[in-house]
């Protein structure tokens, strides 16, 4: 809301502050405790176990891993009985366990791998620069590029479990252009979801070549093509698909290359193909909602032009590459993503 030309969010109060001011400490639990591989030991116990033969089955200190499981309890990731045993809580079963319905323990390790990136965010504000190198988990270091496509995969699977069912491909069968697919995900899930369409989906090579084992694991590489490529820089065959997306890609990158993304984009549609624009987005203040504003920080410490952009200015750069957008649609919660389409005219 806006007062005297101000925007105005919920003050907090001096206590708020305080526990904002000490709010890593339950991320930095959450992540030990997931490294350590707590929340799938307690699961195979089929919860209710104690400290001792948890922490000889994890083989670490007892004194160590009775702090991290009080921890846990006290930030309420994990439930502790009158008797001192320790179990998962019903949202840790489905989301922290790994395999669970709703599994997010890969995606959580991307945070992990940015956690270090946010100590120095005052270095991003004096300087306007990421703080690490961007191809750190796009290449250069295949490690962590193999964990942050593969975390990409796990936030994908809950996202898009939630997202597919919104998205109208517009016909039975067709083609889809997949931009900056990640692992495949999306694409598995929406080729599964339309069994008359065939996909390809393009990433940079590192990225590209696991999706290719999960595409293959997932018994649709003969539907989906994984492709290497840029975004920036590729043409795509002309007028010759029927739908484009472009998933949680273009909060990486600048005005001016989102303009030129879309512009290819468009060319590759077929007149009527329909685009649709899934990411982190903010009002026109660009400062609600909180977690997309906080999402455009974590997104400048990683990469050269990292931000999050209004949907308002989405629409815009969709107008001016020849496409007519839609309504913006808000994913299921807790997923703080919102899907702009349009069609090519």
């Amino acid at each position: 809301m806006c007062y005297n030309g101000r925007i105005m969010t919920q003050a907090r109060s001096i206590p708020e502050i305080v526990d904002l001011a000490s709010a890593f400490y339950g991320s930095a639990t959450l992540f030990a405790a997931l490294e350590l591989g707590v929340f799938a030991a307690i699961a195979d116990a089929g919860d209710g176990v104690a400290l001792e033969p948890l922490a000889e089955k994890l083989d670490v200190s007892p004194r160590g891993l009775r702090l991290l499981l009080d921890a846990c309890v006290a930030t309420g990731i994990l439930a502790k009985s009158p008797d001192a045993l320790y179990s998962n809580t019903a949202a840790g079963r489905l989301a922290l366990v790994p395999g669970g319905p709703a599994d997010l323990s890969k995606a959580i390790r991307y945070n992990q791998d940015v956690y270090p990136a946010w100590g120095r965010l005052a270095q991003l504000a004096r300087t306007g620069k990421p703080v690490e190198p961007p191809q750190l988990h796009l290449g250069d270091d295949p490690e962590r590029t193999r964990r942050f496509a593969l975390s990409m995969r796990g936030r994908a699977l809950a996202i898009g479990r939630g997202v597919v069912p919104m998205i109208d491909l517009g016909a039975p069968h067709g083609r889809l252009l997949d931009l900056a697919g990640g692992p495949g995900t999306y694409a598995e899930l929406l080729m599964k979801a339309n069994p008359g369409w065939s996909c390809v989906t393009v990433d940079v090579p590192a990225v590209s070549a696991v999706a290719c084992e999960c595409v293959a694991q997932a018994g649709l590489a003969e539907r989906i093509e994984c492709r290497a490529g840029d975004y920036h820089t590729d043409d795509y065959e002309p007028a010759a698909y029927d739908a484009v997306t472009i998933f949680g890609a273009l909060h990486q990158e600048s005005p001016e290359q989102i303009r030129g993304i879309l512009a290819r984009a468009a060319r590759a549609l077929k007149p009527g193909g329909r685009i649709f624009v899934l990411d982190m987005m903010t009002d026109a203040t660009h400062a609600a909602p909180a977690f997309s504003a906080l999402f455009a920080v974590n997104m400048a410490l990683t990469t050269e032009n990292g931000w999050v952009f209004s949907d308002e200015e989405l629409k815009g750069w969709l107008s001016e590459a020849g496409l007519a957008p839609g309504d913006t649609l808000h994913a299921p919660p807790p997923m703080p993503h919102w899907l702009v389409s349009a069609v090519r005219n």
